[in-house]
């Protein structure tokens, strides 16, 4: 009887576990979803999912491009500690993998008796590599693992784990037969189908709408009177929505929806300079915000980001407290009730309180860097934003409370700030040699011939 009861116990105990699925799109803003106030894609699956759940106005991405970004969400480091801090290509395929040793949330997670895939894109190290995602922590892969090689939605070949397969009637050309987001979307559906009795992570990490523009159905665009690459890129936002969609009621049919928190984001904020052919037509700086994607502006850190977990996370809540990707490793070890190694030094905090309907955590101050050319350094302390444009450009300040579009420049008048985050700025990275803080000079004008 004893027996018996302990069995039950560790069942129930297995059973409580939730799900965990986090949905990454790349390059996907705020500007382009209906529930942040766009008037022209059509998005009805991510609006119902934040009037069932909550939606985040101050979700910050690990950092304004993509690899470096999905390093911060993966490992639990800002970008002043994270090993990998700027987007850094391998030829012939590949990225600089993330370095052997590294403990990823997928790892803690599958050590919790997790079953754990990566769907989509993965950009942090080719297998063979010490950044393989079969060498992180999860037991399955699918999809495309060089960015590089995820530009193209018509690509000749995908990965199914480390096995290399060719998409039928593919040929290179901008067209093909077989659009590679149907594959992974129906791998996706396919994978929680098979794992429904859990406990499960998921980490889906779809490709659309990063450019190259490529859709196999213009859809409710087709007739538009649009540019090619604007019709594109709506039909491509609406098909992340539909297959975000399609995994949702994969959930419900599954009978797991309550037992599952599922999140969404975008790996930076805009993508596109407002005067853009995209970025004009859909309003992508309608939330006010100044910059874009290789910024470090708001406007490039703050991205898309809604949570829905049916009966946990409260529906219809809109936030403004911050949080950013860093968080997501201590919050899904706090979930699935899984100790944190003492060797995984995460600079984020739990968020489950705070999903749950209660006040984000506080913290000393947000911290962003990046090396795409001159270094660029980024930090949050309270209302106070901190932007270096270059080690050897001046520290501008902005009172976000009161200027969120980062307009009005307050360094001159608050010196004690300044120096503050001068400070906070150098305390807050790891020195390493792969990323030295650099001021590019301008080159020389050509001569005319």
């Amino acid at each position: 009887m004893i027996r018996t009861l302990v069995f039950l116990s560790l069942a129930v105990t297995a059973f409580a576990k939730p799900n965990l699925i986090f949905i990454l799109s790349d390059d996907i803003a705020q500007g382009d979803v209906g529930c942040y106030g766009q008037k022209l894609i059509q998005t009805p699956h991510l609006d119902r999912m934040a009037a069932e759940g909550t939606r985040y106005l101050q979700g910050y991405c690990g950092t304004s491009v993509c690899a470096p970004s999905r390093s911060s969400l993966m490992t639990g480091l800002h970008s002043g500690h994270c090993p990998i801090r700027a987007n850094r290509e391998v030829q012939p395929e590949g990225q600089k993998p993330l370095p052997e040793g590294t403990i990823t949330v997928a790892k803690i997670l599958h050590d919790a008796g997790y079953a754990t895939a990566c769907m989509g894109k993965w950009g942090m190290g080719m297998f063979g590599t010490t950044g393989s995602p079969l060498k992180v922590g999860f037991d399955h892969f699918y999809g495309y693992n060089c960015q590089r090689h995820a530009h193209s939605y018509f690509p000749t070949y995908l990965y199914n784990d480390d096995k290399r397969f060719d998409l039928p009637g593919n040929d290179g050309k901008k067209v093909g037969e077989t659009y590679a987001q149907e594959l992974i979307s129906s791998e996706v559906v396919r994978w929680v189908r098979e794992h429904k009795d859990g406990p499960f992570f998921l980490f889906y990490a779809i490709t659309l709408p990063h450019g190259k523009f490529e859709i196999d159905d213009q859809g409710l665009y087709k007739d538009k009177p649009w540019t090619e690459t604007q019709k594109n890129y709506a039909a491509m936002v609406t098909r992340l929505d539909s297959d975000i969609g399609r995994l949702l009621d994969t959930l419900k049919e599954c009978g797991i929806d309550d037992n599952t928190l599922v999140m969404t984001a975008g790996d930076n904020g805009s993508s596109f300079d407002p005067k853009s052919e995209v970025g004009k037509l859909f309003d992508q700086a309608s939330n006010g915000l100044r910059g874009y994607k290789r910024g470090l502006y708001e406007g490039a850190l703050r991205q898309a980001a809604i949570a829905r977990w049916p009966g946990t996370v409260p529906a219809g809540r809109v936030s403004d407290e911050p949080w950013a990707f860093w968080d997501f490793l201590p919050t899904a070890a706090e979930l699935a009730g899984a100790p944190i190694p003492a060797e995984c030094k995460t600079d984020g905090l739990s968020l489950v309180s705070y999903l749950k309907g209660g006040p984000a955590p506080q913290r000393d101050h947000f911290y962003w860097e990046l090396h795409e050319g001159t270094s660029l350094q980024a930090l949050r302390f309270g209302d106070w934003k901190a932007v270096r444009n270059g080690p050897e450009n001046p520290i501008e300040l902005y009172d976000l409370k009161t200027d969120a579009a980062e307009a009005h420049d307050l360094a001159a008048g608050h010196p004690d700030l300044v120096a503050k985050a001068e400070g906070l700025m150098k305390s807050s990275r790891t020195e390493h040699a792969d990323w030295p803080l650099v001021q590019k000079k301008p080159g020389k004008p050509k001569k005319k011939k």
